[in-house]
């Protein structure tokens, strides 16, 4: 409960600082001093971009770094984390860096879009964002994930645990190859035990973390493996994708509307000239800062919606495979609660506003009591 009470207060500190940094920054006009450097460095558009976003992600970086410090000193102190703090350095410098790389294209169709249309460019940008997100979904497991963690074919170390999700998936009737099933060895970082489903299309994939299969009995192993499969073939990447984009569409156009009020109010104190301004992307990051957190929930509810469903399919499809699955699903949700210090009674409000699983001891407790087949119900997933 201190682990997690923790961790609460750090995401309120964290999202409030980004937002004072943010605002501080514009109204000491660092934001404005870090657009005249852009602009000086000459007419290129790729080079301002690259000037302004990266001086202001490495600024605001290194300000939010004591946060980041003190919540993986946590860890090591509750002995979730076991990697070293050079590595972890080493992993918050690449996020650094490919944040820039990343945030700069953006920030340059954004600014494009903006110069282009100038009453609609939040549409049109939400246009260009769709083949954004899906580019970005592709390749994570392709290119960005293996940056962080290592990852090999499941079936290189664990050619019996393949042997037995092949019986899940034929149960389920939708075979997930095995070469969409990955280990990532998770246990050079983390004491923490998980699995998920990443990636679109060719890069669609299962992965497993080494922790899980170490500290988990078989049974249960399988259990969340069918959890996993459940997001795979109940097609929640996509879902979440559609959904996302439907979020970025809203929080587009309230960040337009807010954009063209905070400028007619502040544009002049902060020198932010007008939209068309590099330094306008600074305050449209603060209103869509501000905008994602109050939308914290609406996205947290949606991802607890498909996580139920996916916990659903997991008790369905190993049902009759494993002996007990109710108890067997129950119990691996009572092993992941204690390994990952999970709050065993998170408030109504912090569920709500944080969690994007249903409370371990919530899923524990619908394990045990999801019986259709006693009670001559259809069951919802796997026939």
């Amino acid at each position: 409960m201190a682990y997690s009470r923790a961790g609460y207060t750090l995401y309120f500190i964290s999202v409030a600082w980004g937002i004072v940094v943010l605002l501080a920054m514009l109204r000491w006009r660092v934001v404005a001093r870090i657009r005249n450097a852009a602009v000086g460095a000459g007419s290129n558009l790729i080079l301002q971009a690259a000037i302004f976003v990266g001086l202001l992600t490495v600024i605001t970086g290194v300000l939010r770094l004591p946060i980041s410090i003190y919540w993986h000193h946590l860890s090591l102190s509750y002995e979730q984390s076991v990697q070293g703090w050079g590595s972890w350095f080493w992993d918050w410098t690449k996020g650094e860096l490919l944040g820039i790389v990343l945030r700069t294209i953006v920030a340059l169709i954004l600014f494009v879009v903006i110069r282009w249309k100038a009453r609609t460019w939040w549409l049109y940008f939400w246009f260009a964002s769709i083949p954004l997100v899906l580019g970005l979904v592709l390749l994570a497991p392709w290119v960005f994930d293996p940056m962080f963690n290592k990852f090999t074919p499941l079936a290189e170390k664990h050619a019996d645990l393949v042997s037995s999700i092949e019986q899940l998936t034929q149960k389920a009737g939708m075979p997930i190859p095995p070469d969409r099933m990955f280990l990532m060895e998770a246990s050079a970082k983390t004491n923490e035990i998980n699995a998920y489903v990443t990636g679109l299309g060719a890069s669609k994939r299962v992965v497993v973390w080494d922790n899980t299969i170490k500290k988990m009995a078989p049974d249960e192993v399988l259990f969340i493996v069918g959890h996993e499969m459940g997001h795979y073939v109940l097609g929640h990447v996509v879902k979440g994708i559609v959904f996302g984009l439907a979020g970025i569409f809203v929080a587009l156009y309230v960040a337009y509307r807010a954009l063209q009020w905070s400028l007619a109010r502040w544009g002049e104190k902060w020198d932010v000239r007008d939209q068309h301004d590099w330094a306008a992307l600074a305050v449209l990051a603060l209103l869509l800062n501000i905008i994602g957190f109050f939308g914290e929930p609406i996205g947290n509810g949606f991802s607890r919606m498909i996580e139920h469903d996916a916990d659903v399919f997991g008790l369905e499809v190993t049902h009759g495979i494993v002996p007990d699955s109710n108890e067997t699903a129950a119990h691996a949700f009572q092993v992941m609660g204690e390994l990952d210090l999970a709050d065993p009674n998170p408030s109504p409000l912090i569920t709500v506003w944080l969690y994007s699983h249903p409370p371990l001891a919530q899923r524990l407790e619908f394990a045990h009591n999801y019986n259709p087949w006693d009670k001559g119900e259809a069951t919802k997933y796997v026939k």
